[in-house]
């Protein structure tokens, strides 16, 4: 049972840091998703 929950908080923690870092990276979905030619408004 504890080796669930720190697998639970280890994809959680890890989770949270991917997202931050990708976004940092500028792998945001706005930014891949968008072109020249889209127009957001």
């Amino acid at each position: 049972m504890k080796t669930m929950f720190v697998a639970f908080a280890f994809t959680i923690a890890a989770s949270f840091g991917a997202y931050y870092v990708m976004s940092g990276m500028g792998f945001s979905s706005a930014e891949m998703q968008s072109s020249s030619s889209v127009r957001l408004k």
